[in-house]
């Protein structure tokens, strides 16, 4: 059976027979993954075309345990020779490997999947090459021309992503799903007098007909390059700051940290121990949801065949679940959340499905408006964050909040803290929500940090 012969079914008994060969060959467990995708880019820079993009790719994994020995191996041959010497790669390996107790696959009633979440949209899959083109050329031209001070671009970017993922293991599980997306960006660059300054503005979707339009892309990522202009440098203070949606998304990046299940294991997480604790203002309700249908995080089952599912991290501020996989629960004495992750070989990370922040009540006008000094945070850099500590500090840059308004803009400072006093002093949460990852935050509010400026 060659390569081009593969069907969606074929693929499927693939992975089977490769469990099914591990096995024979003298595994006790066994669970391969068969990944294909498709991927086009279409890049525009100053309204002419750069390049044009198209890659496809496809790949088995094999991970195997004899007794409590792991070997895993892949390939990108998927025919029988290839297969056959993945799976004796992998024999191969675990014969080598040290035993490891916790090692292991998921019990068989833990397996299962939720069905179809629409990840998959044929709106996608149809695109002509001359409309992915249009609409990078669309979006570009819509910020060039929004004011006279856009003077420059990084380009403009359309790309869709067509995917399938196949799973199956020695204890009865196989499923598979399809996936694609889409997703158009611009980052122009304006400038005025000595002041020069770029900002970007995307927008993704499972579905080609929800995205949003070409014009209002280029017109937000105009106006955001804009609103740059002309930054100062503020003096050292503390201040509350506020974190627009896309940086407030990074603090879940570092609270998703400090809730991974290796990280509680090995003590290096600054929530070790504090389950059924305080740790964040009652206003805090953070999820890890994978089973909301068409987002970006969503999928029927993790990727040691558990299914899905919808699990509480911090509810009104107290700590209820760490996030883990099979072998970080079985370490922990706890049970998976269905929260593995892996590429095609090794053994299952954990990863996370849609991990958000709820939402408050109150409007991003309505936060600003009522600080009377204070920070806007737009952008952040670098990597001062310690999730044994909490310590955080980071290179930032925003708008400067004054009388209740975005007064100007600020440049080259840090805002320093520490994360648990960040959870505990966040003050409000605002009522933008919105899911353009798989991590999503409204605006938050933290009542104080310390803004390092001059």
């Amino acid at each position: 059976m060659g390569v081009t012969l593969l069907t969606e079914n074929h693929l499927l008994e693939l992975a089977n027979d490769v469990v099914k060969r591990a096995l024979t060959a003298g595994a006790t467990d066994a669970e391969c993954t068969i990944a294909e995708g498709e991927e086009f880019t279409a890049n525009v820079r100053m309204r002419e075309l750069e390049n044009l993009t198209e890659a496809g790719s496809r790949g088995a994994g094999l991970r195997i345990l004899v007794g409590c020995r792991t070997g895993a191996s892949y390939t990108s041959d998927l025919s029988p020779e290839g297969i056959e010497k993945l799976v004796h790669s992998a024999v191969e390996l675990a014969d080598i490997t040290t035993e490891d107790p916790h090692a292991g696959l998921p019990e068989r009633e833990e397996l299962g999947s939720i069905g179809d979440l629409q990840l998959y949209s044929e709106d996608v899959e149809g695109l002509e090459t001359s409309v992915k083109v249009d609409l990078a050329k669309r979006a570009e031209e819509a910020a060039l021309s929004f004011d006279p001070r856009i003077s420059n671009s990084e380009g403009a970017t359309f790309g869709t992503h067509l995917g399938r993922q196949i799973f199956a293991n020695s204890r009865g599980f196989a499923g598979q799903y399809r996936s694609s997306y889409c997703a158009l960006g611009v980052a122009p660059v304006a400038r005025s007098g000595d002041s020069m300054e770029r900002d970007s503005w995307d927008t993704l979707s499972r579905r080609f007909g929800d995205l949003e339009t070409p014009e209002s892309v280029g017109r937000i990522a105009a106006q955001r390059a804009l609103r740059r202009l002309n930054a100062v440098k503020v003096d050292t203070q503390k201040v509350p700051v506020v974190f627009e949606p896309r940086t407030a998304r990074s603090l879940l990046d570092h609270l998703f940290d400090a809730v991974h299940g290796m990280s509680i294991y090995r003590h290096e997480s600054f929530l070790t121990g504090m389950l059924g604790q305080k740790v964040a203002a009652e206003s805090v309700t953070v999820i890890d949801d994978a089973t909301i249908p068409g987002l970006f995080g969503s999928s029927p089952f993790d990727d040691e065949g558990v299914p899905s599912r919808r699990t509480v991290v911090i509810e009104r501020g107290v700590l209820k679940n760490y996030l883990l996989n099979t072998y970080a629960a079985r370490k922990l004495g706890l049970k998976t959340t269905g929260n593995a992750s892996r590429g095609l070989t090794g053994n299952a990370g954990i990863g996370h499905g849609n991990f958000y922040l709820e939402k408050g009540v109150q409007t991003p006008e309505r936060i600003v408006a009522g600080i009377s000094n204070g920070f806007y945070v737009t952008e952040l850099m670098g990597f001062g964050v310690n999730v044994v500590t909490g310590d955080y500090s980071r290179g930032a840059a925003g708008l400067w909040i004054r009388d209740g308004e975005l007064a100007y803009a600020v440049s080259e400072v840090t805002i320093a803290g520490n994360l648990k006093e960040m959870l505990l002093g966040l003050e409000a949460l605002g009522t933008d929500l919105d899911f353009r990852r798989s991590m999503a935050a409204p605006t938050i509010k933290i009542g104080e940090m310390t803004v390092g400026g001059r």
